[in-house]
């Protein structure tokens, strides 16, 4: 499965619709998705715990587990910053991930106790420990312009250091979220010596404009998990308000989520 995914990312652009829990992953597989990209936000959320770097380590594993039982097609696990402090953790993670039967990894740079990024040299071995850990494919998130880090003038430069960096200690792709900018993003398919992956989402060009740029890789993040439980929220607010069912009308029915995971003993 490893090599199987590492060779999606040449060639045609690989599309990723995120996303969270055996489900989904089924059912995001059965729309033709060639493999499953997890979204950290969504995982978190569906086992009760918020986004960035609150969930437990097991409970993780567990779900890349049951997500990799539920489909046949590679799997790849947002495992934030890699669940845990220092380097020699965050290869456990990745060591665990890969026993747990996943393809590849993302790994993000941003510190969710703080403002502002990890600093290089640190992430920098975390990369290296993933790296050592499993021959998986290693995703190296930078978040400058996800998150806004420093002047505007000065964000692609910082990218692109990072970039350089986070490939020499291992990485095999880089994924830079938040990217929208059609020049931009040209810019660092021309400049990134390694596949790009960008956040598709509202704003950003659409796929196959971003095909057509270099971009090997577009994810989707916690967008479909959002969409979602907004779906959730409209159906309760509407039952608790006018009391009507029009929000569940266009719906899947028991019998299509039942047949998507016939078989699944996940």
């Amino acid at each position: 499965m490893i090599d199987t995914f590492r060779s999606l990312h040449s060639g045609s652009i690989l599309v990723l619709p995120n996303a969270w829990d055996a489900a989904s992953a089924r059912l995001v597989e059965q729309a033709g998705a060639p493999a499953i990209a997890t979204t950290s936000a969504g995982v978190a959320w569906s086992l009760g715990v918020p986004d960035g770097d609150h969930l437990a380590r097991e409970q993780a594993i567990a779900l890349v587990a049951r997500v990799v039982a539920a489909v046949a097609v590679p799997v790849t696990a947002d495992i934030e910053s890699g669940f845990g402090a220092t380097p020699g953790e965050v290869g456990d993670t990745v060591r665990a991930v890969a026993d747990a039967g996943a393809a590849g990894v993302n790994i993000e740079d941003a510190l969710h106790d703080q403002p502002g990024l990890r600093p290089v040299e640190d992430q920098v071995a975390r990369m290296a420990a993933a790296r050592a850990a499993a021959p998986l494919f290693i995703n190296a998130r930078i978040d400058t312009y996800l998150l806004g880090i420093g002047p505007e003038e000065t964000r692609m430069a910082e990218t692109l250091a990072r970039a350089r960096a986070y490939l020499d200690a291992g990485a095999d792709g880089i994924f830079v979220p938040g990217v929208v900018d059609r020049d931009l993003i040209a810019e660092l398919v021309a400049k990134i010596d390694a596949p790009l992956n960008v956040l598709a989402m509202p704003g950003a060009p659409a796929v196959p404009e971003l095909a057509e740029l270099g971009v090997a890789r577009a994810s989707v993040g916690a967008r479909v998990a959002l969409a979602a439980y907004d779906t959730a929220v409209r159906c309760a607010r509407e039952l608790f308000s006018s009391g009507t069912y029009e929000s569940l009308a266009a719906s899947l029915t028991h019998g299509d989520l039942n047949a998507a995971l016939a078989g699944n003993r996940a």
